[in-house]
């Protein structure tokens, strides 16, 4: 295969401003279709990335695409079932986070991956980040020593009008969630591919400010399997603004601050380190990077659907657990 072709579905912020254009810009790449429900905009964006196929009906894409691979950039609530329907027309598969509105849709997606040569993934991309790689190296070689507590904070303000493009996040059934399904799902993500999935789960997710169907706060804390505590706390009711991951060991402890940019804090005993690692100016560039090699080279992704069904998993208890007021065990 010289290139693989894609198709991308939709057209928002997401598609328009980082996956179109990390597309087109990866070698071995070639975005060949845009397919949006509303015809102008798969126009445009097909125009400005230099697409030939435009599409407004996503079954007749599929059934006329020539392309080899989807990236799904759709709604959180057509993720999986998007996601099988490309699988059964012989597609590859690239989607957007979260992977299904609940713990069994994503599992219903990853299953139809299971057993075909089809390549099936899931866009957490901060799996690429230089930091999580720096903080992955220092597990293995043990350098926080023991574990004993991860933190993790996001506060934002967050309240789009009903005619918003961005109102579906706030719609339970399009969106899963609140502000736990956007930007929580990136923090769970990551505190899986560092530490697995937490072993308890306390949490209480509430409306502080808007009156939505989906949460605008949650706090929760977690346990991990090597005892280490996990407290979270996210909230789209703040005008004011925070992006934080820390984990605490005994010998030595990482702070990102805030998560996507500036510097890495390092503390070990009492020498406080500040290190350089940027990301790449676009952050689905090494997505696609990394899922285009995928598919050249005959391996799984770096997220599959298998492992990103594990954070719908994780949603899934914190919610269970804020609804029945108790602990649950995953």
């Amino acid at each position: 295969m010289s290139k693989v072709r894609w198709l991308l579905v939709g057209t928002g912020d997401i598609a328009t401003k980082r996956v179109a254009p990390a597309i087109t810009a990866v070698s071995g790449s070639a975005l060949v279709g845009v397919c949006d429900v509303v015809r102008d905009r798969a126009e445009a964006l097909a125009k400005t990335e230099g697409a030939t196929e435009i599409f407004t009906n996503y079954e007749e894409a599929l059934k006329q695409t020539n392309a080899d691979a989807v990236y799904l950039a759709t709604p959180v609530g057509l993720h999986a079932s998007q996601a099988i329907r490309a699988l059964g027309a012989g597609k590859h598969v690239l989607v957007e986070k979260p992977l299904g509105l609940t713990g069994a849709d994503a599992r219903a997606a990853a299953d139809a991956a299971k057993g075909k040569s089809l390549k099936a993934g899931c866009a957490y991309f901060r799996r690429f980040y230089p930091r999580y790689q720096h903080v992955k190296d220092m597990l293995a070689k043990g350098e926080f020593g023991k574990v004993v507590l991860v933190r993790m904070t996001y506060f934002s303000w967050f309240n789009p009008a009903r005619d918003d493009p961005k109102y579906w996040r706030v719609v339970r059934a399009k969106s899963g969630g609140g502000v736990l399904s956007d930007m929580g799902s990136h923090m769970f993500d990551v505190l899986i591919g560092l530490f697995g999935l937490p072993k308890r789960v306390w949490a209480r997710c509430e409306n502080q400010v808007h009156a939505w169907d989906v949460e605008d706060s949650a706090v929760m804390t977690m346990g991990l399997a090597n005892g280490a505590q996990v407290v979270g706390s996210f909230h789209w009711n703040s005008k004011t603004w925070s992006h934080e991951f820390e984990i605490v060991g005994t010998e030595a402890k990482v702070k990102w601050h805030p998560y996507d940019t500036g510097k890495v804090v390092k503390t070990v005993g009492r020498d406080v380190q500040e290190l350089d690692l940027p990301n790449a100016e676009n952050v689905h560039v090494p997505l696609v990077e990394d899922f285009v090699r995928a598919v050249r080279d005959y391996r799984d992704p770096a997220v599959t659907l298998e492992e990103a069904a594990r954070t719908n998993v994780l949603l899934d208890a914190v919610y269970h657990s804020s609804k029945a007021g108790q602990e649950v065990t995953l």
